[in-house]
């Protein structure tokens, strides 16, 4: 599933001429694309989806939704270690290969 989880920038920069933010999803931080809301600020709130801030969201709204996503478990789904995500639905441990 891929939700488009709300989340508060942390910080905004730069990068090879695309505006980029740092942004906080109650606990996780990932780097957010934010070509489609090119006002938005550091210390606001937007819903993302893939990747891209798409709309911004108040703080009561963020706050709620990341609380209710947190209870039904949807951010671990969402943001969960990919490793442990496979290896729970039964493609066992990973094993290092060595190139000798």
């Amino acid at each position: 599933m891929c939700l488009a989880v709300p989340g508060r920038v942390l910080d905004i920069e730069e990068r090879d001429g695309t505006r980029m933010a740092t942004v906080d999803f109650g606990g996780v931080v990932k780097e957010v694309c934010l070509e489609y809301l090119p006002d938005l600020r550091v210390g606001e709130y937007a819903i993302v989806h893939v990747g891209f801030a798409l709309q911004r969201l108040d703080e009561e709204s963020a706050k709620q939704t990341l609380e209710l996503f947190a209870e039904l478990g949807l951010l671990q789904e969402e943001f969960g270690d990919p490793w442990e995500t496979a290896a729970e639905a039964g493609a066992g441990p990973v094993e290092e290969v060595s190139n000798q």
